[in-house]
């Protein structure tokens, strides 16, 4: 199976908006096939450059694309419903059973109130998954979580493949939120990816308005 194929798949497509609908009456942020997309590329570029083989990271591309259909069930533990999910899907495909389960395991293991990195492929979906994703609401509806998304204003990931360093970089609108608030809602977030980074054999930095957090 391709990473195409399952951009095509239906049921995942429908699981993916379903859940994005239901995030967004319940006060989330974006969680659609847009940004499904994007971590998909993200990990398989973290992967590429660090030299791993293709089939690795077309597993990373699918397993990105699929983070988020356990929205569809519920957010409370959606990437363990996510993981259970795959798995019914996956098994449609022509796909070894070790490449099935490590899907499912990527999946599974993305967020950071239950999960890590267990190998190369979920360490490149944890760092490929960056939130800024607020929706199109008046300001005046915002709560902390759309407020600090929208305070940054840009940020940039870079791999140092020679010095095995992996960089996010922040600019923040402090005006809008503090670093404090950031850093409360992101915190936990940030030290899963130094600890994805790490199952990289690289280090994790992070930046925020040019000063070294992480």
């Amino acid at each position: 199976m391709t990473y195409k194929e399952i951009r095509h798949n239906e049921e995942v497509n429908e699981l993916l908006k379903k859940g994005n609908q239901n995030l967004g009456l319940l006060g989330y942020t974006d969680h659609s096939q847009a940004h499904c997309t994007r971590v998909a590329e993200t990990a398989a570029h973290i992967l590429k450059k660090f030299s791993y083989p293709e089939h690795d990271i077309e597993l990373a591309r699918i397993a990105g694309y699929m983070h988020d259909i356990g929205n569809a069930i519920n957010r409370n533990r959606h990437a363990e419903y996510g993981g259970l999910l795959a798995n019914e899907i996956l098994k449609q495909y022509d796909l070894s059973i070790p490449d099935r389960i490590t899907i499912v395991s990527a999946i599974s293991n993305h967020d950071e109130s239950t999960g890590g990195a267990v190998d190369p492929i979920s360490a490149a979906l944890i760092i490929g998954v960056r939130r800024s994703r607020v929706r199109e609401k008046p300001k005046a509806a915002f709560d902390i979580h759309d407020r600090v998304n929208y305070a940054v204003t840009d940020q940039t990931l870079k791999i140092n493949t020679e010095k095995k360093v992996i960089s996010l970089n922040l600019q923040i609108d402090t005006d809008i939120c503090s670093m404090y608030e950031y850093f409360e809602i992101f915190l936990q977030r940030m030290l899963m990816c130094r600890g994805a980074a790490d199952m990289l054999g690289a280090t994790f930095k992070l930046t925020a308005n040019g000063a070294k957090v992480l």
